[in-house]
């Protein structure tokens, strides 16, 4: 349990652990674990969150989704709680509705309070389905610190709590093996693929995710789904194709299907064939593919381009 004395030569991710790991007691005093919480022995106190794990200790899933922390949290009331928002720089109250069992939604969230101190929080994210909510969590679990606790006992040294731990680097590194082996098992590099234009006639730009409310200010799909618009001048003929391709640890290219919905599936083996040989010619020829890593790791990862060829530009 995190108290307000640290524990000595323990990291600060050892005391999350342990605190996750450990039978909870209500901190925040109210009538009985099906009442409603009070947040009000902690109003005006500043949160910052520092590390996000799911229930095995790891912060990767094995599609390459990384649990990362994201959020800056102060509740205001019970009823009102203040975001901070990337994007706009500056935080943002947003209303708060209590549920029983210590849940509650905020930000378009649903959790529910596992252990809530002056210095620290342990929170547990809730899947919703529709109209229901899923009290019996999705086993993500957000560790919170007081700024107060981490400008003071922990000197505003973060990097052990934010890094992902040896458990991790254990469990890429063995995703590796089979995506490198299997490229249907490609995943997500954390570093995505970089392209490099060897030719002025072949140019691209890359897709970015902008944080807003409605994705939570979440960029997750710039490395969970790297997109490219790639221009291709004085081709052989007019042409657009969109689809994916794996890139492996060589910089190496393999098809992976179109994407685009096709009204006519008698289609598809024509737009593959050609498509195909767009990838096979003008961006094998023309572009420099740099592996995809993760924890520095490089492995095969998948990557949707949009390839538009013009004659006469």
């Amino acid at each position: 349990m995190i108290t307000n004395k640290p524990v000595a030569k323990l990291t600060c991710i050892v005391l999350a652990l342990l605190c996750m790991g450990c039978k909870q007691r209500n901190i925040v005093k109210h009538n009985g674990e099906k009442d409603l919480i009070s947040f009000k022995p902690v109003l005006g106190i500043s949160y910052t969150e520092i590390a996000r794990r799911s229930d095995n200790g790891l912060s990767f899933n094995n599609s390459g989704y990384q649990l990362e922390p994201q959020w800056k949290m102060q509740f205001v009331s019970n009823d009102s709680a203040s975001i901070y928002s990337p994007a706009k720089k500056q935080f943002i109250n947003f209303p708060l509705t209590r549920g029983y069992d210590s849940v509650f939604n905020t930000a378009r969230a649903w959790l529910k309070v596992k252990t809530m101190t002056k210095d620290s929080m342990i929170i547990e994210m809730l899947k919703a389905h529709g109209d229901s909510v899923d009290t019996r969590g999705a086993k993500v679990y957000m560790i919170f610190y007081a700024d107060n606790y981490i400008k003071n006992t922990l000197h505003g040294d973060l990097s052990k709590c934010k890094s992902p731990n040896r458990k991790d680097s254990l469990y890429i590194k063995s995703l590796t093996v089979i995506a490198n082996t299997d490229y249907n098992k490609a995943f997500a590099a954390r570093q995505p693929v970089e392209l490099k234009s060897r030719s002025a006639l072949v140019t691209f730009t890359r897709r970015h995710v902008e944080p807003t409310m409605l994705n939570n200010f979440s960029t997750t799909d710039d490395y969970m789904r790297p997109e490219f618009d790639i221009t291709v001048k004085k081709a052989y003929t007019n042409f657009d194709y969109s689809f994916s391709i794996i890139v492996d640890t060589a910089g190496q290219l393999h098809y992976g299907k179109p994407i685009i919905f096709f009204l006519e599936k008698e289609r598809i083996p024509a737009y593959n064939h050609y498509s195909t040989a767009v990838m096979n010619s003008y961006l094998r020829y023309y572009l420099n593919f740099i592996p995809g890593k993760t924890l520095s790791i490089a492995h095969a990862s998948e990557i949707a381009v949009h390839v538009n060829g013009r004659t006469g530009v």
